[in-house]
């Protein structure tokens, strides 16, 4: 049958099973819109404030489902609109399909009217991406694209397409569904001797990141650490893989990560890195970091063995499947000193944090106490942050404990992903979703509270407000004497009224009860609701690594 581009495109995507795009319209992709139009019945299509909140919000719905999310902006600055989105995704390894229209192929190069060359602009920030000059070529580099974005390491991918090839006809046979491309397996002689060396150590470590959330590989993971009698801890990435009270899992390790998991992951003899990609907020001074503990490292990406630290055994391939064969290899122990010092690291983590949270006063609000009342009320929804000291105590104090819960910027530390994240998070499950933010993020993206409001999708704003921008404050305060330079805000900012003025719902708190009430009002009403929860500026996100420093330099208290 004959179909033109656009149809072709929107047939593709329905075919896939996609039921939610996110976008703008805009001249270059009417085309496609009036497709969507057309099969407004099967798919659905959410305007947003702006181009990138709608990227961000494709993500959200990706990490969330475990689906590509779908973008779709206008040629220019529509197109350029959705790279910080698009760099968002590649950086986190998020499956997402960016659609763009171009101008009529025939004005290319010409510095036509809103034309960018959107190809080259996203060549490092996409797995892969095409401009379609031909039809007939469309439905292959649809296949292509989708297989690309799913397959291996996931990741976002782009298509641009002109004007006149959304509107030409060809003859176009429909697709069923795009399967990922078949993994590598770790070959057998690698597991033996990752078995052979996880068998003879007697602090075994496992760190594992955001591979293991794409695998789908959270039980084998307890199981391994089960059966070797090893404790856990995660990047940022890995947080929502299991449940927080999972036994032997430490939390997150790393720049801010939990006291004991950064220690007990410095003291053991073995480091078992699964999905992991050894960033520098993982590591600090890399010279030092692997100076106890040998290495085995498993990742679905062969580029990313031995591209931060070097391991003496690294492998290849699909992390469900090497962990389960992993798993009848290693030997069944019970490893009573090694957990015993982890239980005094756990301990001396506790006195600390106690100590941390004493010097609050009774009935104000601190980080954590804000998400500890947050957490009672939001159970099994999905919650996403902006990036910033808020980012951080949600990552350490959260109780994380569905599989996709959590969603926030790691790699790339987008100020102002959050809004986006949540309403695709919530238009991919149908919950209610929660997000944490400072004030200085929900400045970045607070239009997309009105896409919220709009398209009835609920999500509770949790401001952590304390006037500044707390993490490079927080650096400046540490490192450079004290020298506020542009961090404190000083806006008059009513985040209230602006809340009721976008048709949400608002209030501020000053203390826990104040807090509890407004969860109970906000949790169980149907709109879109912020809490604007009023922080200490002198609240600091610990413990903390200096930057380049190492455990040995790590800050637990100031």
């Amino acid at each position: 049958m004959k179909r033109n581009g656009a149809q072709i495109i929107i047939d593709f995507l329905i075919a896939q099973g996609c039921d939610t795009v996110f976008g703008y319209p805009g001249g270059q992709v009417l085309s496609i819109f009036d497709a969507l139009y057309e099969e407004r019945t099967r798919i659905t299509h959410i305007i947003t404030a702006h181009e990138q909140g709608a990227s961000h919000a494709a993500d959200g719905y990706a990490r969330a489902s475990g689906r590509p999310g779908v973008v779709i902006a206008t040629s220019g600055p529509g197109s350029t609109n959705i790279v910080t989105g698009l760099a968002t995704a590649y950086l986190d390894s998020v499956p997402m399909l960016a659609v763009t229209g171009n101008v009529p192929t025939s004005l290319l190069g010409k510095d036509s009217f809103q034309e960018v060359d959107i190809v080259d602009i996203t060549k490092t920030v996409t797995k892969r991406n095409w401009i379609v000059k031909d039809v007939n070529m469309l439905p292959r580099i649809l296949k292509e694209a989708w297989q690309t974005a799913i397959s291996g390491r996931p990741g976002p991918v782009l298509i641009d397409v002109p004007k006149d090839v959304q509107v030409a006809l060809c003859e176009y046979e429909p697709f069923g569904k795009i399967e990922k491309q078949p993994l590598t397996r770790v070959s057998e002689s690698y597991l033996d001797a990752a078995a052979l060396m996880i068998n003879k150590s007697s602090r075994p470590y496992i760190y594992f990141g955001g591979g293991v959330v794409t695998a789908d590989a959270g039980e084998e993971l307890k199981a391994l650490s089960e059966k070797i009698d090893s404790p856990m801890g995660s990047s940022l990435m890995g947080l929502p893989a299991i449940p927080h009270d999972t036994p032997r899992y430490l939390g997150m390790q790393g720049m801010h990560g939990h006291y004991a998991s950064s220690k007990a992951e410095d003291e053991a003899d073995l480091l078992i890195a699964i999905g992991v990609r050894f960033s520098d907020r993982a590591t600090g001074n890399k010279d030092r970091y692997a100076k106890n503990f040998r290495i085995i490292h498993i990742d679905i990406d062969s580029r990313e063995l031995g591209k931060n630290i070097p391991a003496d055994i690294a492998m290849e391939g699909d992390l469900k499947d090497a962990l389960q064969r992993l798993l009848d290899k290693v030997e069944a122990k019970t490893r009573s000193e090694w957990q015993e010092r982890i239980r005094q690291l756990q301990e001396e983590e506790n006195e600390y944090t106690a100590r941390a949270m004493a010097k609050t006063p009774e009935g104000s609000l601190n980080p954590y106490c804000i998400i500890d009342t947050v957490s009672k009320f939001s159970e099994g929804l999905p919650v996403a942050t902006d990036v910033g000291q808020h980012q951080m105590w949600t990552a350490q104090r959260y109780p994380h404990s569905s599989k996709r819960s959590f969603l926030t910027s790691g790699g790339l530390g987008t100020m102002g992903y959050g809004m986006g994240a949540a309403i695709g998070a919530s238009k991919a499950t149908g919950k209610k979703s929660v997000l944490f933010t400072g004030d200085g993020s929900f400045g970045m993206n607070l239009n997309e509270l009105t896409t919220a409001v709009t398209k009835k999708v609920p999500i509770v704003v949790v401001i952590m407000n304390n006037g500044v921008l707390g993490m490079v404050r927080q650096w400046q305060t540490l490192f450079f004497n004290e020298h506020y330079s542009e961090t404190t805000l000083e806006r008059p900012t009513d985040f209230v009224k602006l809340a009721e003025s976008f048709g949400a719902k608002g209030i501020r708190v000053f203390s826990e009860d104040e807090l509890e009430k407004a969860c109970e009002e906000a949790f169980s009403c149907e709109d879109s609701f912020v809490i604007d929860c009023a922080v200490d500026c002198d609240e600091f996100v610990l413990p903390m690594l200096p930057p380049g420093g190492s455990i040995d330099d790590i800050i637990t208290e100031l």
